[in-house]
């Protein structure tokens, strides 16, 4: 579904991706696992256009999106959380979620520019059925109601999450979704990650978290420093020596 080939990005001296090549299997949740510094979030931003690649090629099914703009790729069917988990203080829950079905490519554009101020658009309560019905089917049905400011960092995290699935994209990256959480809110991460393949859409997982990961994941990518050092099942990763290496550091 998802093609990386020979990806390099350069910050002038730094070569924080080295000509790194994996794909992405639709329907198996991939996760993309390194120390800190090994350009797993780097590699999101270039998947995702906000980043340019300094070498290399991106494919999604046939269609190259090297060098496209990040609305684009987002029509395309990629979207994405980032590690920050920011929302919108001032709108609720369901009106976050529902930001995150506009379409740039639609008209919807010139229904915003040229509609009354306090009226709703042309189809605000189709929208918000369908964020309510997301929040519902991610068990978060009961907040909707609530202020964006008013939640607490997991419950940020897991609406951001809403908000990138309610358009039911091919693909979703997600970014660090169980930093800053403890053991019981982490595994509501993975339990929400099985949830979102089973709707058919392909997630892709950059952790820390290990355990996590390697419970939800079915086949994971190893960067270090901007090469990626292995590529395997959950099992493989945890008992290849260059992997063990790169966490645990040579003796």
């Amino acid at each position: 579904m998802l093609s990386i080939k020979n990806v390099s990005k350069h910050f002038g001296g730094l070569k924080a991706l080295k000509e790194v090549s994996f794909n992405i299997e639709d329907g198996r949740i991939h996760g993309i696992i390194g120390p800190n510094g090994s350009g797993k979030t780097t590699m999101f931003n270039c998947i995702t256009g906000l980043l340019e690649v300094t070498m290399g090629n991106i494919y999604l099914d046939d269609t190259e999106i090297t060098g496209k703009p990040a609305h684009e790729i987002s029509n395309l069917g990629i979207r994405r959380t980032f590690q920050q988990g920011k929302l919108v203080p001032s709108m609720t829950v369901v009106e976050n979620v529902m930001s995150g079905i506009f379409d740039f490519s639609s008209g919807d554009v010139i229904d915003t520019f040229f509609r009354r101020p306090f009226s709703k658009s042309k189809n605000e309560d189709q929208l918000r059925a369908q964020a309510l019905e997301m929040l519902g089917l991610l068990g978060l049905a009961e907040s909707a109601d609530r202020w964006a400011s008013d939640l607490v960092w997991a419950e940020r995290q897991f609406v951001q999450i809403a908000r990138a699935v309610v358009s039911r994209p091919k693909i979703l990256l997600l970014d660090e979704p169980a930093s800053g959480m403890g053991p019981i809110e982490t595994q509501e991460v993975g339990e929400l990650i099985k949830k979102i393949k089973a709707m058919g859409i392909t997630p892709v997982v950059v952790s820390h978290d290990m355990k996590m990961l390697m419970n939800v994941a079915e086949m994971v990518t190893v960067l270090n420093f901007g090469d990626m050092i292995f590529e395997g099942t959950p099992s493989e990763v945890q008992s290849d020596p260059k992997v063990l290496e790169a966490y645990l550091g040579a003796e």
